[in-house]
């Protein structure tokens, strides 16, 4: 076999059209093998013999898309000083394009004996082992561009592959569960339908099903166990997993941006599928472990902000150019348009602390091509000071857990809940104006995969995890939420009238507020978990989205709120509310206002009242701040929101002087609920009954 040089850049196996160059980092190896593996279980191993800064290469001519390789680090394993090569691991390529097969769990992909941690094992681990596939980078995008939806008009829905699909009865069979699937006229749809501009996807980089899991007969389901940053996870891949899968993410890409739908992927760059100590050998730790991992004092132990075992060297920029280069392969390459960050706050560890200004946000902040993209937080983290809702840099926006958390506690009936339930509502300028951001900033939802579905949110007390086999331990057990009256499934018309009610509230609000929307999957036809509030192990029919046969009230809801937003930017301002008139629009009334029940302004008194759990909101469509694209005014029509979140029916009066006559076009006591232009209409000083927990929308033409 012909070896020639190579090049240190870039890393990986980039494959040219006559050969591939492969270039991999170690600064612990003392050398490094790559190993091309064929059908018959046999191995080539040609040893990396170039080095510049510590990246090995080498390039073979003739070696083709298809070809499966890993590499055998030669080294110290040395764990108490933080070393833990073993050329008798076989190890993924950190930078793989694709991942090929399934890890066949066993004593031998772990670099210890069973029993001995400190001692080495020589067992080989190769064909229990996932392999690295070299790619053909070619694929004809023919014109497919970015839609780039503002975030003002971006309506999120965060889903699942397998789990939105693996139901769909309108799919063939072959094809269910499968980035394919995403593609299917079906599914997308189904989401243009609804409104949706951005499939936020659940993980699908390249990940691992834990050993523990896969030997209670389960699978890490949700995906959050990442193994390749540069590769799609090959099981979602319905027709083969040497490159296949590349271009059939490639090609739901394309169908996605044809409807002019995002993709937004879920991205795990906080830790790997190597756990802690006791954890498996299968890549970055056989490579050069320091390198790669955040360390105790007690170079054996690792240190773990994640709670999965282990926590990614954020000061290290071996790490952090890893980092930035799959964000730009997955932009440049893939075509994606977007990436929510899971556990953020772990990134801005650059030593202990969280860092606002870490190395990684500067990277971030300057980066040409990953700073043009849609970034979204998931401002927290297990380690100590992780909780940092608000405290992110002007360019990202956040999953605003409080926002979740308020307006269940509002729905619920908690006391002294308004004054916040306002906040949220109006985009969460606490949280985001003082540095500069905006009310897009604030990524609002009331149910993601981590947590109750809606259904379950109204319909258990209690989480129902048995199934997961940690005796109901896992999950959280203060979700905030409330049963109506029955915990569980019930025949009881009275309680599940309540409960539809509630998910209206749910959905209504979530439309309603400034900010960008996320809808959970399968939350618009109401799906369950029957209670299991941490799914994540579930890869069955707990988890998976039950379509629903025909249409149903809930999606019409969906559906008609997610458009009442879109037609009306009065609901997604792109700054903040002032809370007075707005020069130079000709309007002598404030751009919002807030009224009692009795109509009249709030008082301070008002807000602070603990058995207060109503409002009326006055959103002025004449005062809209903030110019159009082209410099124009927008104006729109004005809205009263009523909520009544009492256990009560009460009466609403509608305020004097902000419009003499309007019209309902939501009312969520209504089985339907949709908004119509067929409602009632009333005038100033006119009363209106709102039933217990129900909000109405009254419209006012500009």
């Amino acid at each position: 076999m012909q070896v020639w040089p190579g090049q240190a850049y870039p890393l990986g196996a980039t494959y040219d059209g006559a050969g591939t160059n492969f270039a991999v980092f170690s600064e612990a190896a003392d050398r490094v093998e790559l190993c091309l593996l064929h059908d018959d279980g046999s191995e080539t191993a040609v040893e990396l013999r170039e080095s510049d800064a510590f990246v090995l290469h080498a390039y073979l001519p003739g070696v083709m898309p298809g070809q499966r390789y890993g590499f055998r680090v030669h080294g110290p394993y040395e764990p108490a000083q933080g070393h833990r090569c073993n050329s008798a691991k076989l190890l993924l390529d950190p930078y793989a394009r694709a991942v090929s097969g399934r890890i066949d769990w066993g004593e031998e992909v772990y670099g210890y004996r069973f029993g001995a941690p400190d001692k080495r094992n020589d067992m080989d681990s190769a064909p229990h082992m996932m392999t690295s596939v070299v790619v053909n980078p070619y694929f004809d995008w023919g014109d497919d561009r970015p839609p780039r939806t503002p975030y003002n008009e971006t309506v999120l829905y965060e889903a699942h592959v397998k789990g939105l699909t693996m139901r769909h009865p309108d799919l063939p069979e072959e094809l269910r569960g499968s980035y394919a699937a995403l593609a299917h006229p079906a599914v997308i749809d189904h989401l243009t339908q609804l409104g949706v501009t951005a499939l936020e996807l659940m993980p699908v980089h390249q990940f691992v099903n834990d050993h523990r899991l896969v030997d209670m007969g389960l699978n890490n389901y949700w995906g959050y166990n990442t193994i390749g940053f540069f590769a799609p996870h090959n099981a979602y891949a319905s027709w083969g997993d040497r490159g296949e899968q590349v271009l059939e993410f490639k090609q739901a890409v394309k169908a996605l941006h044809e409807a002019d739908i995002e993709v937004i992927l879920d991205v795990v760059y906080n830790h790997t599928a190597e756990g802690n100590h006791l954890g498996p050998t299968l890549s970055y730790k056989g490579l050069d472990n320091g390198s790669y991992y955040r360390l105790m004092d007690d170079s054996r132990y690792y240190m773990d902000t994640t709670g999965t075992g282990n926590s990614l060297l954020m000061r290290s920029p071996h790490v952090l150019q890893m980092i930035m280069d799959s964000l730009r392969h997955w932009v440049t390459d893939m075509h994606v348009d977007g990436f929510r960050f899971d556990l953020a706050a772990t990134l801005a560890r650059q030593f202990h602390e969280v860092d606002r200004l870490s190395s990684f946000f500067d990277l971030v902040q300057q980066d040409p091509v990953v700073s043009q993209v849609k970034l979204i937080a998931e401002p927290w983290d297990v380690g100590e000071g992780g909780y940092q809702v608000g405290n992110f840099p002007p360019l990202w926006t956040e999953w605003n857990g409080m926002y979740r958390d308020t307006v269940r506690d509002m729905w619920r009936g908690e006391p002294r809940t308004l004054a916040e339930f306002a906040s949220r509502l109006t985009g969460s300028s606490d949280l985001y104006q003082d540095d500069g951001r905006r009310p897009l900033a604030s990524i609002n939802f009331t149910t993601c995969h981590d947590g109750f579905t809606l259904h379950d949110l109204v319909s258990y007390n209690e989480k129902r995890n048995e199934a997961n086999g940690e005796d109901n331990q896992d999950g959280e057990s203060h979700n905030r939420s409330w049963n109506c009256g029955a915990e569980g499934e019930t025949d009881d018309p009275d309680v599940l009238e309540l409960r539809a009610r509630q998910m209206r509230n749910f959905i209504a609000t979530l439309m309603l507020s400034q900010g960008v929307p996320m809808l959970s999957h399968g939350d618009e036809f109401a799906r369950t978990q029957e209670g299991n509030n941490n799914a994540y192990c579930q890869d069955n029919e707990i988890a998976w989205v039950r379509w629903p046969e025909g249409e149903s009230t809930q999606l019409e809801f969906t559906r008609a709120m997610a458009w009442l937003r879109r037609d009306h930017p009065v609901f997604r301002r792109r700054r903040f509310f002032h809370g007075r008139p707005v020069e130079g629009t000709h309007d002598d009334l404030s751009d919002i206002a807030w009224f009692t029940p009795e109509g009249e302004e709030m008082a301070q008194e008002d807000w602070d009242a603990s058995q207060a759990r109503a409002l009326t909101v006055f959103l002025n469509g004449n005062a809209i701040s903030e110019p159009g694209t082209r410099g124009e005014r927008i104006s729109d029509d004005s809205f009263l929101m009523m909520f009544n979140a009492s256990a009560e029916p009460l009466e609403f009066v509608i305020p004097v002087n902000h419009g003499r006559q309007w019209q309902v076009i939501v009312d969520t006591a209504r089985p339907e609920g949709v908004p119509s232009d067929t409602g009632p209409k009333a005038g100033a000083g006119e009363r209106l009954t709102l039933t217990d927990r129900s909000l109405i929308v009254l419209q006012r033409p500009a």
